[in-house]
């Protein structure tokens, strides 16, 4: 905890000094045009990967970068993603997962998630994610496995993305993309997923 005081009286006394300007600007309004959809994951940052300024993305955090399909329960990730859509106007939306992902090891094997079982239930929306591993990917290592699953659930999410009314009318109307991204904690790649060639390819 004194790590944390520290970082912010750092903060105060040096970041804030020499950002004033910004903040300040800050403090009158935001007006992202990126919606950032990632891991809780501590590894994660998601400014420091895009070397993006406060204010420049809004970001969404849970465990398995997921958006539950509309007609789910109500939940905070929905909400976010239409305030941002709706409210902000945003004109860009990421969904970015990463390597060695544990939420992703725990929609491949939800033996291991015993004892927690809220997280059991959020996983489930990263169903179609595990059938899609089991009915495909039988014959590879688990490595291969784990590496797949992190690429078809960020597709999985990115799907159901577009069943939010908000999204499906931003979508039809123009002026939102979506883009799939996989980011590797041990190169720091990433890849972004190319419809055209159906696979993820390094981010030019």
């Amino acid at each position: 905890m004194q790590k944390l005081i520290e970082g912010i009286h750092h903060f105060q006394t040096d970041t804030f000094h020499t950002q004033r300007e910004l903040f300040e600007r800050l403090a009158r309004r935001q007006e992202p045009e990126v919606l950032f959809i990632t891991c809780s994951d501590s590894r994660i940052d998601p400014n420091l990967l895009t070397n993006t300024r406060p204010g420049e993305l809004f970001i969404l955090r849970n465990a398995g970068h997921i958006v539950p399909p509309h007609g789910a329960a109500c939940s905070g990730s929905a909400a976010t993603v239409e305030f941002a859509v709706v409210a902000l106007g945003v004109r860009e939306i990421v969904v970015c997962g990463h390597s060695q992902c544990d939420a992703v090891k725990g929609v491949l094997h939800p033996e291991t998630l015993e004892g927690m079982p809220a997280v059991a239930t959020w996983l489930t929306h990263a169903e179609r994610t595990r059938r899609i591993i089991r009915d495909n990917y039988g014959g590879v290592s688990a490595d291969q496995q784990l590496t797949a699953a992190t690429e078809v659930n960020v597709l999985v999410q990115l799907e159901n993305l577009c069943t939010l009314p908000c999204v499906a009318g931003r979508l039809t109307r123009g002026g939102l993309s979506l883009h799939g991204w996989v980011y590797q904690i041990e190169t720091g790649e990433v890849f972004a997923f190319d419809p055209e060639a159906g696979q993820f390819l390094p981010l030019v």
